[in-house]
């Protein structure tokens, strides 16, 4: 059996989580509505008259989507940045800190949460992002036994 490769899991969440904030927050410029708004109707302006929270839930999906699912030509424009686990780590709570605040995207909340936690666990097992998207770690040499 292989061995589980935490920072693809964690992009899968990820990318499962932009993309329903994006489709949340297209859904939000219909229909715009706050999480919070049982409890206090203070935060109402953040999604009308003008669409603010909307907006940044779709600019924050989109880098989300772009991040995890890169092409080639940003990987190579970019390739700090795409192999940034410290980077993610700093960016997908603030993903999910917008995406509280909009009803229609709290599920995508949740998502981001797991999906830094399991960036955090890969972290903190030292794996890294490989240079080129969708790949996997190579082996160091000949496996020790085997000729």
């Amino acid at each position: 059996m292989g061995k589980l490769i935490k920072n693809h899991w964690a992009r899968l969440i990820v990318l499962t989580a932009a993309l329903y904030q994006v489709m949340a927050s297209l859904e939000g410029f219909f229909w715009p509505k706050i999480f919070f708004d049982f409890l206090t109707k203070n935060l109402d302006g953040a999604v009308k008259p003008f669409p603010v929270l909307q907006i940044m839930n779709l600019v924050l999906g989109l880098t989300g989507l772009a991040w995890e699912w890169p092409l080639a030509p940003i990987v190579k424009m970019l390739p700090g940045l795409h192999r940034s686990m410290e980077a993610r780590l700093v960016v997908y709570p603030l993903s999910a800190l917008a995406a509280v605040l909009m009803y229609q995207s709290t599920n995508a909340a949740l998502y981001y949460i797991v999906g830094v936690v399991v960036y955090f666990w890969a972290y903190s097992e030292g794996e890294t992002v490989c240079a080129e998207p969708w790949t996997v770690p190579k082996r160091g040499g000949a496996r020790p036994g085997k000729v």
